[in-house]
């Protein structure tokens, strides 16, 4: 697993709205990515974020549109975990949602973070969602980056 990260900023995340559109799907290790991500939103300073249920990763780019259409949202957060099986299941899982999910922040105009975690086994999912490493941190961060991008560029 990269140990890579990007920077991160500090970013007075009070004036965002933020939602977590997250999978049941191997819902512990999703449970435990959204818990991370929250927290970095909320330590910002933003308000609690919305917080969506769906039944797998599938669902996460209908639900995000969703929320996208009414522009309440500075940013959303698609989380999930799709682990690898005896088919090549997960990988037509991951790149229809991935596409799904940037097409739809482009049309959008609105930040939508893919926060799926795509592994081979149940070890690497672990790995990336446990309390040393949690990549829902990262979605969180981005999101927040991405909502001041947009604002900054709004408003110029």
């Amino acid at each position: 697993m990269s140990l890579d990260m990007p920077s991160i900023q500090k970013i007075d995340g009070s004036c965002y709205r933020i939602a977590v559109i997250a999978s049941r799907y191997n819902e512990a290790l999703v449970d435990s990515l959204v818990h991370h991500a929250c927290a970095t939103i909320e330590a910002s300073g933003a308000a609690t974020p919305v917080i969506e249920r769906v039944p797998g990763a599938a669902e996460l780019p209908f639900a995000a549109a969703t929320l996208a259409k009414h522009g309440f949202f500075d940013a959303i957060i698609c989380i999930g975990v799709v682990i690898a099986g005896d088919t090549n299941h997960h990988e037509i899982i991951a790149d229809s949602t991935a596409t799904a999910l940037l097409d739809l922040s482009i049309a959008k105009k609105v930040p939508v973070i893919n926060g799926i975690l795509v592994v081979k086994n149940q070890a690497q999912a672990e790995a990336r969602a446990g309390d040393e490493i949690n990549r829902g941190k990262e979605f969180a961060q981005a999101a927040l980056e991405m909502a001041q991008f947009t604002k900054k560029w709004k408003t110029n």
